[in-house]
């Protein structure tokens, strides 16, 4: 799988990087459809700490599927947006069986 990362208002990070490429590795094992991922880190000032903003763009044959997650770091944030995503490919799954 391709994966594209974005940086805004953020300073570029391996870290992260490897966080998020080894859930969506993870993830493509479970659904080798999908082969290209966008990956996004924003910040954003909150009242209520969660600052860090993952959002992530799969691409497939048929819709894209998008999530986003504001928590209070990156990590949390990857975590929940991974889950979201992976709901949404369970549901997208499905749908493709059925046809």
């Amino acid at each position: 799988m391709q994966i594209i990362y974005e940086y805004h208002d953020v300073t570029a990070s391996d870290r992260l990087e490897n966080i998020s490429k080894e859930k969506l590795d993870r993830l493509q094992e479970k659904f080798d459809f999908v082969h290209r991922a966008d990956v996004f880190f924003k910040t954003q000032n909150r009242t209520d700490d969660n600052e860090q903003i993952c959002e992530i763009r799969l691409s497939m044959p048929g819709p894209r599927l998008f999530a986003s997650t504001n928590a209070k770091t990156f990590e949390a944030a990857i975590s929940e947006t991974i889950r979201d995503l992976e709901d949404q490919l369970r549901k997208q799954k499905n749908k493709m069986g059925a046809r």
